[in-house]
């Protein structure tokens, strides 16, 4: 059995099958967002996704343990209240959920994303990623009024062109200044001394030869600094983690209830459209195998071919025009819905 509350204000006709077609859109408007939380919480999980199928509850439930135990919210949706007004309370909450989800997923994205640009540079290509980490004091010439130290990346099959001539490359080259002080899977960070007039050159005919040098200077500060950013965006990541993660659980569970509410409004508004007053309808859910679908809709329409065609006691005057009431373009002679438990893309 589907618990909807008999006691709802109808209302007109005007109302009714206006309701019908804005209930439709709402249904869509409710599932996509379900959906959105949903999937947002997996981006948020990561390496711990496996673990969001567990975490996707709705008080406590399972969205279909939820569904099978469903009981009309009288707290949150008063059945005192207008059928419209019960509509414009789920719209608004439902705007709400989209709106604060927008917010806080490009807030958290946005962390999320420095972070990753600079982890990134902490572990890309010698080409592009900071150097800071890899280098030492020791390893430079700092503070001369003369000379400097560059770094160059030199790709690993090109060492012996470098060691033969990064010395006559340009004047003023420190003779076996040049030291390999860090490699990665493709290629090696050298070092060499020079005079600092003569950088330019260097740099143009290093460019020649296929070596590449690092725009690099030395400064323990902004080594400093970039380890103090990136410690600063890790504890920011971790301490917003929890409070969006709770916030996405919650609003999953309250975007499914109101998902599941609007199905029970749009049961209940159709099933007066078609079949009048007074109210005398019973909603039951069904979840055949796949298989069976086909056979079960058979045996339905069987069971209530005599409800098709107008009610004798039916509201829908034969003059007025209301489509399918918002239902889905397969016509059936019993009010159908479907109501999607699967929230997670599977892309």
């Amino acid at each position: 059995m589907f618990s909807i509350p008999p006691d709802f204000k109808v209302g007109t006709l005007d109302i009714l099958v206006g309701l019908s077609d804005e209930l439709s859109k709402l249904d869509v408007y409710a599932e996509s967002i379900t959906k959105k939380v949903a999937q947002y919480m997996g981006d948020v999980l990561e390496e711990q996704k496996h673990k969001l199928e567990d975490n996707l509850t709705v008080n406590g439930l399972s969205p279909a343990a939820f569904l099978t135990k469903f009981q009309w919210d009288y707290a949150k949706y008063p059945v005192k209240q207008t059928l419209s007004s019960l509509y414009a309370i789920i719209s608004e909450q439902l705007t709400k959920i989209d709106s604060d989800l927008k917010v806080k997923s490009q807030a958290y994205n946005t962390l999320k994303g420095c972070l990753q640009n600079l982890e990134r540079k902490q572990t890309g290509s010698l080409l592009t990623r900071e150097l800071g980490d890899i280098v030492k004091r020791e390893q430079f010439i700092i503070d001369s009024e003369y000379l400097a130290t560059l770094v160059v990346v030199v790709p690993r099959n090109m060492y012996n062109d470098w060691k033969s001539n990064y010395e006559t490359m340009t004047d003023m080259v420190v003779p076996k200044s040049s030291e390999l002080i860090f490699e990665d899977q493709d290629n090696g960070l050298w070092t060499v001394t020079l005079f600092k007039k003569m950088m330019d050159d260097f740099k143009t005919q290093a460019r020649e030869h296929r070596f590449v040098v690092r725009d690099f200077i030395y400064d323990e500060k902004k080594i400093e600094e970039g380890r103090n950013e990136l410690s600063k965006l890790e504890s920011d990541k971790k301490r917003q983690f929890a409070p969006l993660f709770r916030w996405l659980k919650v609003n999953f569970g309250e975007a499914f209830s109101a998902m599941v509410h609007i199905k029970a409004l749009r049961v209940f508004v159709e099933s007066v459209l078609r079949y009048g007053l007074p109210v005398d309808f019973q909603a039951i859910l069904l979840e055949p195998n796949k298989k069976q679908q086909k056979k079960l809709r058979d045996v339905l329409k069987q069971l209530y071919s005599h409800l098709d065609g107008s009610s004798s006691s039916s509201i829908i005057d034969e003059d007025v025009n209301v489509g399918n009431f918002g239902a889905s373009s397969d016509y059936f002679p019993y009010v159908s819905f479907k109501v999607e438990l699967n929230m997670i893309d599977s892309r």
